[in-house]
């Protein structure tokens, strides 16, 4: 069995670096003050229990709560997560999967809840292991929370429905045995927490940005190299020009491509002026700085709030309260992830044109069609162009949003929905395409340095070159290259940056 090599505590904020590393085996640590919060809510609870209905744990629920619920503990955890079983599609990926159940930890652990701290133990534990909830997509309108697909993740932590382990899909109850793990035991309290919040909403929208964010750096630096290439002015990143913009994102963007363009020469041969998709790079650039930065406030206060219903408060000199309310309601990851779609879609159709001007010999300044030292007889980048239109018009139609789609549901309690849940999930998809985009790009780069282009004047640019050169090798005779474009992908998207 894999063992840890990072670990978590479940005081303080939720590190987004720890929802990365989810994907694989961590040490989640409940450590004497979350054990403490968590003991505390739980008296709470039973205390605020015997004076009146708590939603969940003595009623029905979302349109049924004015009918009383099961009377044995057990059976109410039965009847919170059986009719949520109407889950559809393929099953999530293991780190959202993962990262939705981290998520769930740390809002369970800060002691508002009312859970036990059995379950949050149980949770803690499963991290160590490469268990992974088998949680199909479709089937949350992120509204009370991402009911359906985390009553599949509570479900297969009880030993029912499916899951993987190793990466291997199998019965829940098989991989609980193999990873030594014990099956959740809970009553309708700790159930219904599991279920009511926004967790997987959540860690998909935080995941995305992450790629996302990743590759704005990646074409940064990669229109850098691009302009040397073929020996462009990097004129049009003058400060002086940006400051006098006024968009904080794009004097950043900027800053960071003026550093990377140091010592540059002009060859002279190039157009007065550049076409957008090189002169505007830092406008375009820029603007989805300032875009990120919202979704990076969004994700922020996501990994540091409590998403769930009800919520139980100490108070001095009380007994404390109950509040039933709507912090399982994801608006804001709605509107940061219809926006991180719209980010992704004009970065996506930057790296195309990038790579289209690359590859014309009209515009290229001379380099050969398709990049390709025998035109006709080898065929050089035409292949990947034709992948990378794909890959833009799959991003478009993905980028409507999604928050704007609201319907209706449950017999009118949830009269309005955010759909938060659709708007991460395509968030996340299309942060991939943005990936393969970039790779595209830079494999098309890499290449268009063997066909004849200079070598970069500028020492970072002609540095970044030298490590594409050293993970692929040069399109001379053709051969399939979709396995180059993945790796230059992760090559971009994964290196430490300066």
């Amino acid at each position: 069995m894999p063992t840890a090599t990072d670990s978590v505590t479940l005081t303080g904020p939720l590190d987004p670096v720890a929802l990365r590393r989810a994907a694989t085996p961590l040490t989640v640590t409940v450590d004497a003050a979350a054990r403490a919060r968590i003991e505390r809510g739980r008296r709470l609870f039973r205390a605020l229990r015997e004076d009146g209905p708590v939603y969940g744990a003595t009623t029905g629920f979302g349109a049924l709560a004015g009918y009383a619920g099961r009377a044995d503990e057990a059976d109410q955890c039965d009847n919170t997560l059986a009719h949520l079983g109407a889950g559809q599609g393929p099953d999530l990926p293991a780190d959202i999967a993962r990262g939705a159940l981290l998520l769930r930890t740390w809002s369970l652990a800060q002691g508002h809840s009312g859970v036990s701290a059995e379950a949050v133990d149980r949770l803690a534990a499963m991290f160590a292991t490469t268990f992974a909830p088998a949680v199909p997509r479709y089937g949350s309108v992120g509204a009370s929370g991402d009911l359906i697909p985390l009553a599949y993740a509570t479900q297969a932590l009880r030993g029912r429905g499916h899951a993987y382990l190793d990466g291997r899909r199998m019965p829940a109850a098989d991989a609980l045995t193999a990873a030594g793990l014990t099956p959740l035991t809970l009553d309708g309290r700790d159930a219904l927490a599991l279920v009511n919040g926004t967790s997987v909403t959540t860690a998909a929208l935080a995941l995305a940005r992450d790629t996302v964010r990743a590759a704005h750096r990646a074409l940064a630096d990669l229109t850098c190299l691009l302009t040397d290439l073929l020996g462009g002015d990097p004129g049009f990143l003058d400060a002086d020009l940006l400051r006098a913009y006024g968009h904080p994102g794009a004097a950043a963007v900027g800053t960071r491509m003026r550093h990377a363009l140091t010592g540059a020469t002009p060859s002279g041969t190039r157009p007065l002026q550049e076409p957008y998709s090189i002169r505007c790079s830092p406008q375009l650039l820029g603007a989805a700085e300032d875009a990120l930065a919202y979704v990076d406030g969004v994700v922020a206060a996501d990994l540091g709030g409590i998403s769930d219903n009800p919520l139980f408060f100490a108070a001095d000199g009380t007994a404390g309260k109950v509040v039933h309310g709507g912090n399982f309601f994801g608006q804001p990851a709605a509107f940061a992830a219809d926006l991180l779609a719209s980010v992704t879609a004009q970065l996506g159709n930057l790296a195309e044109r990038q790579l289209d001007l690359l590859v014309d010999p009209v515009r290229n300044g001379g380099l050969p069609p398709m990049l390709t030292t025998a035109p006709g007889v080898q065929h050089g980048l035409q292949g990947v162009q034709l992948a990378t239109t794909a890959f833009v018009a799959e991003i478009r139609r993905n980028a409507a949003p999604a928050a704007a789609q609201s319907l209706p549901t449950n017999l009118h309690n949830q009269d309005v929905v955010p759909f938060g849940t659709q708007a991460a999930l395509r968030s996340y998809d299309t942060a991939g395409l943005l990936g393969l985009l970039v790779g595209s790009l830079a494999l098309g780069l890499r290449q268009a340095a063997h066909a004849g282009a200079r070598r970069p004047t500028a020492p970072r640019c002609a540095a970044l070159l030298e490590t594409l050169e050293g993970e692929i090798a040069p399109v001379e005779p053709d051969r399939p290259l979709d396995a180059d474009v993945r790796a230059a992908a992760r090559l971009l998207l994964t290196r430490d940056l300066p």
